[in-house]
Order: C-alpha cells, then structure tokens, then sequence
C-alpha cells in the first residue's frame, strides 16, 4: 500500500492582477446544471521532477493570469468573485514505486495522489477553492500530478484545455491559445428552483474498478454491431457494458417489476453548435443524450440498441442546441427527470468518453505521460472512457454500488472482451 505524505502546501496566485471589469464572472445556465464535485486527472511520468517546481509553480501562476477564473472563488449560484485567492498546490512523497501504482490502478491508492476528494460537495460559502493539484514525488524518482478541477466551471475538454497550457507554458511553448470566457452570453444564467445539482451522488457503497479493452476487443464489438448500421468506438462499448449491466436485471424484469432503465452520454456540445465553438471555449459545453430502450421478454431484447443510442446522440445538433438556448422548456424536462430519479422511477446508466482529449501529450518540458488515469467517482452507474497510452485501446472506469459489482465484475461475457492490465 503507497503511503503519501504532504510535505508542503501553498496557494498559486495569478502573476498579473485580474483586471477589475473581469472580477465578476457570471456563470452560464449549463454550468449551474453541472454537479457540485470536482473532476480528477492523474497523469504519470518516468521522471523526478523535484528540480523544477519552481518552473511548475511560475508556469501555473502565468495559466491562471489566461484562466483567472480558476483563481477565484464561487460567490453564489450564478457567479464567481475572481479575486486572485489563488489555487491550491500540494507537493508530496510517496513511498511507493510509480510501476506499483500504475500496475494495480487501485481508485483508493489513486485517490491519494489527488489534492482532495472529488465527491466533495460546495459550501456556498466563498472558501471552496475551483481548482487544486498535487505533485506527488515517487521513491523511484517517477512523478504524478494530480488535478482537481471544479466541474461547475469547467467540464473534461476545458481540463485538457488548461492542461495543456499549463504544460505549454512550463516548456516555453509560444504556441499558446487564450481560453474563451463567453458561455454565459449563449447559455444566461437562470432559476433552478427545483433542480437539485446533488442528483444521483452517492458517498457511500460506491466500488470503481477499472476495465481495459483493447484495440481487438472494439473491433470485434464494432463487427458485432453493424448489421444497424456503423457504430464508433464509444457507441459500440458503451452499449455493450450496458447490456452486461442489464443482464444483472434480467429476473425483475421478467417478473415485471423493474424500473426503467436508462442510458445516457455526455456530448461535447462545440462542434454540434451553428457555428461551432472551437474546443478552447472554456465552461460546462456539453448536455446529455438520453437512450430509452424497447426493452422486450426476449433474450434478443436489446438488438439494434447500437442503433438507437448512435440516434440519440445524433440527436444533440443545431436545433437541440437551439430550443437549450432558450431554456425554459428544457429546464422543466429535466427538472421532471430530477424528481422520477428520486422517487427510484428510473435506472441510469451514465457513460462520459475523455477519449480524443490530448492528454497524452501533454508535456511540461520533460517527456510525455507514460500513464493517464481518473478514479473512483461518487456516482453510481457511472462510466468514465480513457484512452490506452497506445490510442487504440480504452480504460472504462466503472463506478457502481458494491453489490451490483461483484456481480458485474465476474460476468464472462464481460471477461471475454477485457483485461485488468494496462494495454
């Protein structure tokens, strides 16, 4: 078991004051939609960065100067004061080997090298810090940057964003792009009276394993898949994993007394919008798409389910974009789903694909990752894709209520297509 020890902390302020007319940040109607957690991302190198914190620490105090936001605080439910308090960083042991950590990829071991826990709900209170890391130091020299990123300013293409120029800026990159601030100015903010953004957390019984498919594995997923027509990647995985999920469910619903179950995908709004957003507008760009099943008695019930999760995503274009600007309709739809998911009328099954987002390259100006990882999420049913270091693969990272996994993890269809080594 890796023992972690902080060894120092400190707040990271922005190298230049943020300008007075820039201090009230209003945020956009989609971030008041985004859970109160903050999104984690550990990436792992062969090197002992000790030697160059100071670079990391200037390099981050000029990001926040382009990300002043991050540097602030969340005022109430529409607004955050960017006051230049600063982000938290953390530097730490760890008395382990980097190949350890990486070879067991346990969430409670990972958990540690983060700067705090994500499932840590806001206080409302103007002291919850938007954004943390931690640069843990390895006995063998390897290093790992742990990053907190507050998930109601920024979404997983925002954190490859700031990720990416951070580490940019650390190597003396000139080719630097400003993050764009306008989300609030398409999506204005709005009542949420009714809308719980706690929806669906749950602290306790949450298990995360993680399951890596390789290149072979999706291929022959994908073959499966297309007499309904061509699938991506995602498309074909996630279906799967849905069905093995629903196999565990397949006596209530025999017996008639299932609830309905749901999937649902998180998409990347950018380039779905007219005209599209480039990929460094910064904020929660993305809403989900939500697949219904006709779920039948038959033990090919879910045939052709490709097909119906690849139209639901095709789903979220222009004109879904369109009637989300306006709002009012939108809101009252899923404020709906908000009370049938408390009330235990519905099941979700939540996939969210980091899949494509360049962290693997990202390089602070001594080599590129040699293993990227999230971990364990307090959310049940929630699955997060991660790209293999090769690009060919994807990590799911599988969050579910304990006695639902130990059921899971052993189903042999599943086993069939995974491994639980690193490709």
């Amino acid at each position: 078991m890796a023992k972690v020890e902080i060894i120092s902390r400190e707040s990271i302020k922005p190298s230049f004051p943020t300008p007075h007319h820039l201090t009230n940040f209003q945020l956009s109607f989609l971030d008041q939609l985004a859970p109160p957690v903050y999104v984690p991302i550990i990436l792992f190198f062969d090197c002992n960065v000790q030697r160059c914190t100071h670079r990391l620490k200037k390099s981050l105090s000029a990001t926040l100067t382009r990300f002043y936001p991050l540097a602030g605080r969340i005022k109430d439910s529409v607004s955050i004061d960017c006051n230049d308090d600063g982000a938290d960083y953390f530097e730490a042991q760890v008395t382990a080997q980097l190949s350890d950590v990486v070879g067991q990829a346990k969430a409670d071991v990972l958990k540690q090298l983060l700067p705090c826990e994500p499932f840590y709900t806001w206080t409302g209170s103007g002291a919850d810090v938007l954004l943390a890391i931690q640069v843990n130091v390895f006995d063998c020299g390897g290093t790992a940057i742990g990053v907190c990123i507050s998930h109601k300013i920024a979404d997983v293409a925002s954190l490859a964003t700031f990720v990416g120029t951070w580490s940019a800026i650390a190597r003396g990159s000139t080719e630097i792009v400003d993050p764009r601030f306008d989300l609030a100015s398409l999506f204005p903010p709005r009542d949420l009276s009714g809308f719980m953004p706690t929806t669906g957390i749950v602290k306790d019984k949450i298990v995360t394993k993680r399951f890596v498919f390789d290149a072979s594995k999706i291929a022959a997923l994908r073959a499966k898949a297309a007499t309904t027509g061509t699938c991506t990647r995602v498309e074909a995985l996630s279906t799967f994993i849905w069905r093995r999920f629903l196999a565990l469910f397949a006596a209530e619903r025999k017996a008639g007394t299932e609830n309905m179950h749901v999937l649902i995908h998180a998409v990347n709004l950018r380039g779905r919008m007219d005209p599209p957003l480039p990929q460094y507008s910064f904020g929660n760009v993305w809403r989900p798409a939500i697949t219904l099943p006709l779920l039948g008695e038959s033990d090919k019930e879910s045939d052709g389910l490709e097909g119906l999760v690849r139209d639901a995503i095709r789903k979220v274009d222009g004109e879904y974009v369109k009637k989300l600007e306006e709002g009012d309709e939108y809101l009252k739809n899923i404020k709906k789903t908000s009370e049938q998911f408390h009330k235990g009328e519905v099941v979700t099954f939540n996939f969210s694909s980091w899949c494509r987002f360049p962290f693997y390259e990202v390089d602070f100006g001594w080599g590129k990752p040699r293993w990227v990882s999230t971990t364990g999420l307090p959310f049940k049913n929630v699955i997060i894709f991660m790209d293999t270091k090769s690009g060919d693969g994807i990590e799911a990272w599988v969050n579910m209520l304990e006695g639902d996994m130990a059921e899971f993890e052993h189903d042999q269809e599943l086993l069939e297509f995974t491994s639980s080594s690193p490709s």
